[in-house]
């Protein structure tokens, strides 16, 4: 039985998707999804809820779908890769990571991770981050001076970052799969036009969010599930809803309620903080807050994981939990077999946290504050307590 396992959010699942999971099942006989919550690597609320998501994945061929946990969801490239890995390789059954990449060479991915892991680089990228170097743009010059060009452009492109630490994550976590990276096809990540019938995830939110016609740039079974989404008001989210509590927050915060948050150093906080006395709006907070050292998309996440009540002490912990999402008849097979393979406890029900650990339930009652937030941003605000009622979804 052959098993792949792709890492994704889905925001929302779209033709370029489609091609990735056609990819890993030609030559799997199932597919396991660990799908990023309702907040995303972005700092921002999912387009649609993670069940609504995991319906049009598994609609469109994914046989098992797995919820990354908030603390992994919402957290740099390397969090994320960290926690995918190890829903995974936990679940004991995926003998393939398949994953998109602007290079598509697996080999040259992996001769860029053992780059970047490298001590000489490590001190050069330590000493440009304390001049103000950007993170990124650091490691990139490191690894060019250490190793040379060619190694260090594999880190200029951002599905190529995160195939580096898909690479690593799976040494670091001694995950016992083959990495495959798949090259991407159509739009560049982010892009802001389409390419036929290829549309990045950010142009194709935007596209929804304006009102416009998307058929063309999603499998229909996908589309069928974000026009219901849309039909029923559950979709598309709208982070301007938040404003005025994060906003609150923000105002009457000190740097002490920073403490402990991922992400947060070289006085990111003092800066936010800063930004959020003058500032009208949530996205001008982080416009002001941005500079050469501090991204945008670092300060989207530091603010709503002290606005949730983030810690990085949740990460430390590891992935708590396998929390399935939904399954098809195919996934009735996974989980039955997982039962006697998986590393991490299944959670098919909210109830199952119950047995669980006190640590492992302060995680989950998280997950649970940060749906009822995340309800507030729909066009249709929901009541508190879906984590708890929402049903599994079944295909």
């Amino acid at each position: 039985m052959a098993v792949a396992g792709i890492i994704a959010e889905f925001n929302p699942f779209h033709n370029g998707h489609m091609h990735l999971l056609s990819e890993a099942k030609k030559t799997a006989d199932f597919a396991v999804v660990a799908l990023g919550g309702n907040f995303t690597q972005r700092g921002e609320p999912a387009l649609l809820p993670k069940r609504l998501r995991a319906e049009a994945a598994l609609s469109c061929g994914a046989d098992l779908v797995l919820e990354l946990p908030l603390p992994f969801s919402l957290a740099t490239a390397q969090t994320f890769a960290l926690g995918g890995v190890s829903v995974l390789s936990s679940l004991g059954l995926v003998d393939t990571l398949v994953f998109g990449s602007e290079s598509g060479q697996t080999a040259r991915l992996q001769t860029a991770a053992e780059a970047v892991g490298d001590a000489r680089v490590d001190l050069l990228l330590r000493d440009a981050v304390k001049q103000g170097v950007p993170y990124a743009a650091a490691r990139e010059a490191a690894v060019r001076t250490v190793f040379g060009a060619e190694v260090a452009n594999i880190l200029h492109n951002p599905n190529d970052i995160l195939g580096v630490e898909y690479l690593r994550a799976a040494k670091q976590s001694d995950a016992h799969f083959k990495c495959v990276a798949v090259p991407r096809v159509g739009t560049a990540h982010d892009a802001p036009t389409e390419n036929g019938v290829f549309c990045s995830a950010t142009c194709l939110r935007e596209k929804v969010r304006a009102g416009e016609d998307v058929s063309a740039f999603m499998p229909s079974a996908s589309l069928e599930v974000l026009q219901k989404a849309i039909e029923t008001h559950k979709a598309p989210s709208d982070y301007r809803k938040l404003d005025t509590a994060v906003l609150a927050f923000l105002r009457t915060a000190s740097p002490e309620n920073f403490t402990g948050v991922p992400d947060v150093s070289e006085g990111i906080e003092n800066r936010i903080l800063s930004a959020a006395k003058s500032a009208q709006t949530l996205w001008e907070v982080f416009d002001k807050a941005k500079t050469k050292r501090y991204t945008h998309a670092r300060i989207r996440r530091v603010t709503l994981g002290a606005f949730l009540g983030l810690q990085i002490s949740f990460v430390q912990t590891g992935v708590p939990y396998l929390r399935v999402l939904g399954f098809t008849e195919g996934g009735k097979t996974l989980l039955r077999n997982a039962r006697e393979t998986a590393t991490k406890p299944i959670v098919m029900r909210a109830s199952d946290v119950q047995n669980l650990s006190p640590a492992v339930r302060k995680i989950f009652d998280l997950e649970c504050k940060s749906t009822d937030i995340f309800n507030l941003t729909l066009p249709e605000i929901q009541p508190c307590g879906t984590e708890m009622t929402d049903n599994l979804v079944r295909i």
